[in-house]
């Protein structure tokens, strides 16, 4: 299944991991450790919203399949669904 929201994502990973490469270089410089943890916060909350849109874009992707396709294979994306839920 493909992610309508993927671009958007790994738009917002690469940011992210560029953050994270200057984290490490303020460590690596002694930076103090309250403007460290600051922004590692700031890259956990980048990486929780990335994954969140995935997860929602899952969820809305898959409620539009089994709407269409009351099947087995539509009770199959709904399970996987609940599986998937409890990551939010």
């Amino acid at each position: 299944m493909s992610h309508h929201a993927h671009p958007d994502v790994v738009k917002r990973l690469k940011r992210a991991n560029g953050h994270l490469e200057t984290i490490i270089e303020m460590i690596e410089e002694g930076r103090p450790l309250g403007q460290v943890a600051q922004q590692l916060e700031a890259v956990e909350r980048a990486i929780e919203n990335a994954k969140k849109a995935l997860i929602h874009d899952y969820i809305a992707q898959s409620l539009d399949r089994v709407a269409q396709d009351p099947t087995p294979k539509g009770r199959a994306a709904l399970r996987q669904l609940k599986v998937i839920a409890k990551y939010l």
